[in-house]
């Protein structure tokens, strides 16, 4: 079963003095240990996340997509690298940066490694600009933050920026981030187990009810990460109140099953159930192979319960595992 995933992260190898460019206190570098195989990334003096080498060395990279047969894997920033909360043109000039490293990281084998850019999202005029070069220079397509402070993805801001994705052609992957807590979710990486999958169904959402999806042309391709969050499981509740009550309907004209057509989501929902309901739901034409490698809430063996799901057809297997996110991404499948 050829492999493509399509939803992995990178980070470069930068150091603080690096960093500092943008934010000498807050700005994410990349801390590698001695050994060179583990690291951290850090926020100034603070480790933010434990990382692995896989996430900064290609050949690391490929190694490991090797042992799971993956044939090409494409790479996206860390949320943490999108400085939505700087300057417009500090951050503009820091995506530029990163894109660049994230086109060096691919260089390492360009048929099987390709690139999401970032762009400065707080200023949509950067925003387009930065999509469109990064795209030209060998971008796939872009990746974005599912909100931008209080604005959500129906704010006209963003929906500005997803219309110039759809007339430019440039696939965009909407991820997670900035979590929603109010200091509850202290422990046990809650915001992640329970805040990561409502912001995902809150961007669907706003597309949906507020009709931004009417105004947004549909060439627009569009994918949401983490198997679009809880969206799937909780449709039927939401095309009942949107029968039921004026308030939820009164921006959408039709049902909210219906938009199912108009974006994708990936793989990433680690139980059979679980993806079984996504399928039917969603349409094996709109799910693809996505792991979140490398951190260690993604899928370890990468296409794996993919690969046990005897409840698909062999097309159905196909299209999930490498054909759809060929066709989304305009990926050569032959790899």
């Amino acid at each position: 079963m050829k492999k493509i995933d399509m939803h992995s992260h990178f980070f470069p190898p930068i150091g603080r003095e690096d960093a500092a460019r943008l934010d000498a206190a807050q700005a994410p570098w990349l801390q590698i240990d001695s050994g060179g195989e583990t690291g951290n990334i850090m926020m100034g003096d603070r480790s933010f996340r434990p990382v692995r080498e896989a996430l900064w060395n290609p050949a690391a990279r490929l190694e490991e997509l090797d042992r799971v047969g993956v044939a090409a894997q494409i790479i996206c920033a860390t949320p943490i690298m999108f400085g939505y909360r700087y300057e417009a043109r500090a951050a503009a000039e820091w995506a530029a940066r990163m894109n660049d490293l994230a086109l060096e990281h691919c260089a390492y084998r360009p048929a099987r490694l390709k690139a999401l850019a970032q762009v400065p999202l707080q200023d949509v005029e950067l925003a387009c600009i930065e999509a469109s070069r990064a795209r030209k220079a060998g971008h796939v397509g872009v990746q974005i933050g599912n909100h931008l402070g209080a604005r959500d993805l129906d704010d006209e801001h963003l929906v500005e920026f997803l219309t110039h994705c759809a007339n430019e052609a440039i696939p965009v992957l909407v991820h997670p981030w900035d979590m929603m807590t109010d200091g509850r979710m202290k422990q046990w990486m809650l915001p992640w187990l329970v805040a990561m999958p409502a912001e995902t169904q809150l961007g669907i959402l706003s597309l949906i009810l507020s009709g931004a999806f009417e105004r947004i042309p549909r060439s627009l391709k569009l994918a949401f990460a983490h198997g679009g969050g809880s969206f799937a499981f909780l449709l039927g509740r939401v095309d009942n109140a949107w029968r039921c009550r004026d308030i939820v309907r009164k921006d959408c004209p039709r049902p909210p099953s219906e938009y199912v057509d108009r974006f994708y989501v990936d793989s990433a929902v680690f139980d059979q159930r679980a993806l079984r309901l996504l399928v039917e739901v969603m349409g094996a034409e709109r799910v693809m192979l996505g792991s979140d490698h490398p951190f260690p809430l993604g899928e370890q063996q990468i296409g794996a319960m993919l690969a046990e799901s005897d409840w698909l057809d062999e097309q159905q297997r196909g299209r999930i595992s490498a054909g759809n996110a060929a066709t989304f991404f305009d990926i050569d499948i032959t790899l």
